[in-house]
């Protein structure tokens, strides 16, 4: 067999777990929620282009036309033009202009620059806005333009003037931790409960048993700043976040459709812990600084609640919550699915 194909297994005994009802979840919003109450209204002019022989999406913003007065003392604005490409902002970060002082009709003919690769360019939305620079508050929104680039001709370079519109973008962009999102790719995966029962000095016999958990491979998995992706997924059972309780596959190279085959082992679970538990798979692209989150998804029965204490990982979508029910009632054969991986609410430990 192929040394790439063989099965790898790890083990994880769960005597090691200690239940924490302090445990919490949080995740940093790259979302602003505050727009004011500014009435949009102006244009903006750009063009853009790709340039093949660097591999980059240029976006050349020339002016902004009749903006609105975001300081009504001078009676005018600092505007500035931002752009992201969507839908994850954090992929490849922001790019912006230059402010300018005191203007409702900016000229700043700049360009912006992207490094991407042409085929994850055609996947994107292009989101221009204009702001309001606020050196003692919180900058304020003026207005915005969306592009679909799976539709845009490249061969179009002229500049165009497109009128700003009142912001859509922040109910529709933003990954929920609830839903699956679309762009993440999938995972197939397998889970077995095999009961085993042990002797102790305490009690003549206790019904424990291990989760098999079979990560066989992802498919879609999207790039990460433009370049495909070196990947590799971990897992942890909720509520233990030790470090004892990590495991992780092998790095697989350059691909977006990575074949793991690599089964993951916790032990000593009793039966009622399988109503208590979540186990949480994440895939993340290796690198040597700092990996990067793709996705994920939480198995467990999608409660709300471990151990009778409100948690904000027992979250499991219908689907996921369908496996490990599956899995419960499987007698100790495996049951498999191809699942969506999404956006989490991480475990703070499990962050780091």
């Amino acid at each position: 067999m192929d040394s790439k194909l063989k099965p790898e297994r790890t083990v994880f005994s769960l005597s090691c777990l200690v239940i924490n009802e302090q445990v919490s979840g949080s995740i940093s919003s790259i979302y602003p929620s505050d727009f004011g109450d500014i009435e949009v209204q102006g244009s903006i002019q750009f063009a853009v282009n790709y340039i093949q022989n660097l591999g980059e999406f240029h976006i050349f913003v020339v002016l902004c036309r009749d903006l609105a007065v975001a300081d009504n003392k001078k009676n005018c604005s600092d505007p500035y033009v931002k752009c992201y490409l969507l839908p994850d902002k954090t992929k490849l970060g922001k790019r912006k202009t230059t402010v300018k002082k005191k203007m409702l009709n900016p000229t700043y003919n700049e360009i912006l620059r992207f490094k991407i690769l042409m085929e994850v360019l055609k996947t994107q939305n292009l989101n221009i806005s204009v702001w309001h620079n606020n050196t003692f508050g919180r900058n304020s929104f003026l207005g915005e333009v969306d592009l679909d680039l799976s539709e845009w001709d490249f061969r179009n370079t002229q500049i165009n003037d497109y009128t700003l519109k009142a912001r859509i973008s922040a109910q529709t962009s933003a990954p929920s931790p609830s839903r699956p999102n679309d762009n993440r790719g999938q995972m197939r995966v397998a889970l077995r409960f095999l009961p085993q029962t042990t002797h102790r000095k305490t009690t003549s016999r206790m019904k424990t048993g291990e989760v098999q958990i079979w990560v066989k491979d992802c498919k879609n998995l999207p790039p990460v700043r433009g370049v495909i992706i070196d990947p590799f997924v971990k897992c942890t059972v909720l509520p233990d976040t030790s470090r004892k309780s990590r495991q992780k596959t092998r790095v697989v190279k350059r691909t977006a459709n990575p074949m793991f085959n690599h089964t993951m082992v916790y032990d000593g679970f009793r039966p009622e812990d399988l109503r208590e538990a979540c186990v949480e798979i994440t895939v993340w692209d290796y690198d040597r600084l700092h990996n990067h989150y793709i996705g994920g998804l939480r198995l467990g029965l999608g409660t709300g609640k471990s151990y009778g204490v409100e948690v904000a990982w027992m979250d499991s979508t219908p689907d996921e919550a369908n496996l490990w029910q599956r899995m419960l009632q499987s007698d100790g054969e495996w049951v498999e699915d191809d699942l969506p991986l999404r956006m989490l609410v991480m475990a703070k430990t499990m962050s780091k």
